[in-house]
């Protein structure tokens, strides 16, 4: 039987997004203590430098989406084991890993709104621990003694290093198309929101329907949410969002709201965009942002995660209603009516 919520638009004001977010993190407070224990307990180690530094990006004050996506979902299914505890500190290490390796890539300076580990202590010693955390979090799967759950996991650490490699061949890339683009977002960061919803069908047992709706789900879900962090880079208050505005366009990443206006702008507005894009140079902000603001392409950028958001809401009309899946839904929600 399908919750009427499902039908509901995804579309909801700031406030009501943050309450939203907070009970939903509610309805799991006692499963987030024990991944938190579980955390604290594998990121031990007789190096005390990847204490430190894995201490820190760990307790930097992430929304856990990740882990938070299998734990509600386990419960959607009524699941009665323990095993989906240790798999969402798998995603969170995963998903930290890839953060540290980011920050070297990008030479970020600023994730939110604490200094990154790299310029605490440099590019060498955050690539190391992140290789840490990809190590500890295999051991921490062999541990759950189930291969689907090995092949989920190993299929997705391999398409998310292949994403990273995409992103970093669009870089200063004027030509990058929103496929392209789309590409490497689907593969670098919402594919680990998919595992986490294909875990919660696996570690249940669940039909392959039920499986592969609830990959279906987080995928669109990883999707939306990256798509309104790159329209925040042009729109959002900085100490709210934890980084500098136009870090994407720094780095050179031909994102959706650069790739939308560099398609619709005039022929000097997209000249403009393109030198800046192949610069990669903050001063160029300004006008940048401009541009992107004229070609409504930060609205046609929220528009585009809208519709992945409806998309994973509708992906759980095979899920029985319950607080669980209304939570999963609200999730969906919030991932686009957020501000940081």
């Amino acid at each position: 039987m399908t919750s009427l919520s499902t039908t509901a638009t995804v579309s909801v004001n700031e406030d009501d997004a943050r309450q939203e977010f907070a009970g939903i993190r509610q309805l799991v407070e006692e499963e987030n203590k024990a991944v938190d224990q579980i955390i604290v307990k594998e990121l031990s180690s007789g190096v005390l430098l990847v204490n430190q530094i894995g201490h820190y990006i760990i307790n930097s004050g992430g929304k856990r989406l990740r882990p938070m996506l299998l734990l509600l979902a386990a419960k959607a299914l009524n699941y009665p084991g323990d095993k989906h505890l240790t798999l969402a500190a798998v995603l969170e290490f995963i998903h930290t890993a890839t953060l540290l390796h980011d920050d070297v890539v990008d030479e970020s300076s600023l994730r939110r709104g604490r200094d990154t580990a790299n310029r605490l202590w440099g590019n060498s010693a955050s690539v190391l621990v992140g290789d840490f955390l990809y190590s500890r979090s295999f051991e921490m799967m062999v541990g759950v003694h189930d291969l689907r759950v090995m092949q989920i996991m190993s299929s997705t650490t391999t398409a998310i290093a292949e994403g990273e490699v995409l992103q970093l061949l669009n870089c200063n890339n004027p030509a990058t198309t929103e496929q392209k683009y789309l590409d490497v977002v689907a593969r670098k960061t919402a594919i680990l929101f998919a595992a986490a919803g294909q875990l919660a069908g696996v570690l249940t047992g669940a039909s392959p329907e039920v499986e592969q709706n609830l990959r279906e789900y987080g995928l669109r879900l990883g999707i939306a949410f990256q798509l309104i962090d790159d329209a925040l880079d042009y729109m959002a208050n900085p100490e709210e969002l934890g980084k500098n505005l136009g870090d994407d366009l720094a780095e050179g990443k031909p994102t959706l709201p650069l790739i939308y206006a560099l398609e619709h702008a005039s022929p000097e507005q997209a000249e403009i965009l393109r030198v800046a894009i192949e610069q990669g140079e903050r001063e160029h902000f300004k006008d940048v942002y401009a541009i992107v603001e004229s070609t409504d392409a930060i609205a046609y950028t929220t528009r585009r995660a809208r519709e992945e958001a409806e998309k994973a809401i509708t992906a759980l009309d095979c899920i029985p209603s319950s607080q669980f899946k209304d939570a999963l839904i609200r999730l969906a929600r919030f991932s686009v009516a957020r501000s940081y």
